[in-house]
């Protein structure tokens, strides 16, 4: 008859749940595997099975008792890992969504909005046509392979302790945020600068000739100069996007 120790099964429990903890957290909040349209069934067996294949190869663990206040501290901050794992790559996202935004309300489209499942916000069309290139992008360059190579490296340059954790990888999460709005701008300036010039033109017709009926037509205009700038656009933003993307994978939480 086989027999177990209670402290024999407490090592057995923690060796998954601390590593299922951050596996499950970044799992919710990573662009593809956090996405709306996936059952949260799905994402909860992922997890568990990423947790299954990545804890045998684990550094040692603390001896700490997984129902104690101490191994509650443990089990928060391995999700605040995996959160902060998973947001870093969220926010190369929200960049190129917020490009898509500033080129919308440009255009004039900001009120052509619908559910984005991504975001679960309200979302313009161009946003959205953003958002699923940058998905697109991300999972035709293997990318979120590398993203699941990295959370499984994060255990040996962040192994699981029973110590405190610095604060270092979290601010650099936070510093990040900057990257939302200065690599936006930079992806939609193309388009933005073509559209000052047309609004520009605009004013300048209207002063010329204040009987046109400015608004008639200055809106099929921008809509048509925006769409040509977004075709002419759209071949060269892969690059930035694939840079953004690795420097986001390359971001000092994953090292």
């Amino acid at each position: 008859m086989l027999a177990f120790t209670s402290a024999q099964l407490e090592a057995w429990m923690v060796a998954l749940l601390w590593p299922a903890a951050r596996v499950l957290a970044m799992v919710s909040i990573a662009p593809l595997f956090g996405h709306a349209s996936i059952p949260v069934r799905v994402k909860v067996g992922l997890g568990l099975l990423l947790s299954m294949a990545i804890a045998p190869g684990l550094p040692p663990l603390p001896t700490v008792a997984p129902f104690s206040g101490e191994g509650f501290v443990v089990l928060l901050q391995q999700m605040l890992i995996g959160l902060a794992i998973g947001f870093t790559m969220r926010l190369v996202f929200a960049a190129f969504e917020m490009a898509g935004e500033l080129a919308a309300l440009t255009m004039g489209l900001s009120f052509a909005t619908f559910f984005d499942p991504l975001s679960r916000t309200q979302a313009s069309t161009v946003t959205q046509m953003f958002s699923w290139l940058a998905m697109m992008v991300f999972v035709s360059s293997n990318l979120h392979l590398a993203l699941l190579a990295a959370l499984a490296d994060s255990f040996h340059t962040l192994p699981i302790s029973a110590l405190p954790m610095g604060t270092g990888p979290f601010r650099t999460v936070a510093l990040m945020g900057g990257t939302i709005f200065a690599t936006g701008l930079q992806l939609a300036l193309p388009i933005l600068a073509a559209l000052l010039v047309t609004n520009l033109a605009l004013g300048i017709l209207n002063k010329a000739a204040p009987q046109l009926n400015l608004f008639g037509i200055g809106f099929p205009i921008t809509l048509g100069v925006g769409f040509v700038m977004i075709s002419l656009v759209l071949p060269y933003l892969t690059e930035p996007l694939l840079r953004a993307m690795q420097q986001g994978l390359t971001a000092p939480i994953f090292s």
